[in-house]
């Protein structure tokens, strides 16, 4: 039988001095029993696959709106990527694996509907009644909005992981220090998280973007990356398909990243003496990190995804279109809060004013997927639609 107490000893035995320990975790907000075979973390990811939230994300959006095909990526997919790549870098620099993986599929909980387009809108709509980011919004969905356990609200998960959500950071995100009470240092499972989901979204944002026709294997002829992917597997392999050739050279494009990742994440720990966690103090120390060759060849990469994809005119309506529904629905709730549904939203609700009628409002409709809102602004926007 294998027990927690082993787990633990494991982690001890074979985690790298500068891993983050199941044991040595600051604990709950809330005092809970051990579990007798699961660590902390791995009963974190447990209660983050549950929750409703994490559900949720089958059917939010990255770039493309959920009705626009079945076969982009969705939040749901981005995040299984995510965890995916995080486990193996957080394996090759022996660290703690299950609080890589609970950190990777809680990273995105606190996303809007419509992708970035969402939460921009709900930040405008919200910037003066406390603001709206999807990290701090995802903090708030695991400590308060999930409802599971008699004893507390939320999914009273460990500090760490918590943490990880408040300290999500991409270049989409700007680092906020809003609701980053949590103490501690930037952990390098952290630090794993954040350059797996870079790894991620970009490959499968340039794959996306070539299957639906609005990027062109054309556009990335000046793209070094690229070109030197293509040329490895046009090499390896003779008469492909169109659909298996352009698989391929993503294949190689994430292989390629993470390794990089791993090789150069090693190189940082040597020359920054990195000999366990309080090495990191409290600084947000960029330990794990991408070579600056190969961060000079994505950023190639990325400036093409900028101006061929997100800027498409294609995209561009989609965007325009989602600000809409939502700036619609929210001004609609707010001056009809008995058209919410009951009962947790409308008796929040009902009879506030004020900083918590907005957050209640925009609880609601960040949780919302693509869809629901869609069919919401049908429900009260389009005269023929059943209620």
């Amino acid at each position: 039988m294998f027990t927690r107490e082993d787990i633990e000893k494991r982690e001890a035995e074979n985690l790298a001095p500068y891993a983050m320990k199941s044991a040595e975790s600051r604990g709950r907000k809330h005092k809970e029993a051990e579990h007798g075979f699961r660590s902390v973390y791995q009963r974190d990811r447990d209660r983050i696959v549950y929750s409703t939230a994490f559900r949720r994300l089958e059917y939010k959006t990255q770039v493309f709106v959920n009705h626009e095909g079945d076969y982009y990526r969705t939040r749901l997919t981005h995040t299984l990527e995510v965890a995916q790549i995080a486990r193996t870098i957080a394996r090759a620099l022996r660290l703690n694996e299950d609080l890589v993986e609970a950190t990777a599929l809680a990273h995105d909980l606190g996303h809007t509907p419509f992708g970035h387009s969402g939460e921009d809108t709900l930040a405008e709509l919200m910037k003066d009644h406390g603001g709206f980011d999807h990290n701090t919004h995802g903090l708030r969905v695991v400590d308060v909005l999930e409802k599971r356990y008699p004893g507390f609200c939320g999914l009273n998960l460990t500090e760490e992981v918590r943490r990880g959500i408040i300290r999500h950071s991409t270049p989409f995100d700007e680092k906020r220090a809003e609701g980053d009470d949590i103490p501690g240092p930037y952990l390098m499972e952290i630090q794993v998280v954040n350059v797996s989901d870079e790894i991620a979204y970009d490959n499968h944002d340039l794959d996306d973007g070539l299957k639906s026709g609005l990027l062109e294997e054309g556009d990335l002829q000046g793209v070094q990356i690229w070109k030197d992917a293509a040329v490895s597997v046009d090499q390896a392999f003779q008469g492909l398909s169109e659909d298996t050739r352009r698989y391929q050279i993503i294949r190689h494009l994430i292989n390629l990243q993470v390794s990089d990742v791993v090789e150069n994440s090693q190189k940082r720990i040597k020359d920054l003496g990195i000999e366990d966690i309080s090495s990191f103090g409290e600084k947000r120390a960029s330990v794990v990190a991408f070579s600056g060759d190969l961060e000079k060849k994505r950023s190639e990469l990325k400036e093409v995804l900028l101006a061929k994809l997100y800027e498409h005119y294609r995209v561009k309506r989609m965007s325009y279109k989602a600000s809409l529904f939502l700036k619609s629905l929210f001004k609609l709730y707010y001056n009809n809060p008995e058209l919410l549904p009951p009962p947790q939203y409308m008796q929040t609700i009902k009879g506030t004013s004020g900083e918590e009628k907005y957050r209640g409002i925009c609880d609601y409709m960040a949780g919302m997927t693509d869809r629901y809102a869609l069919d919401q602004y049908k429900m009260f926007f389009e005269p023929y639609e059943r209620v």
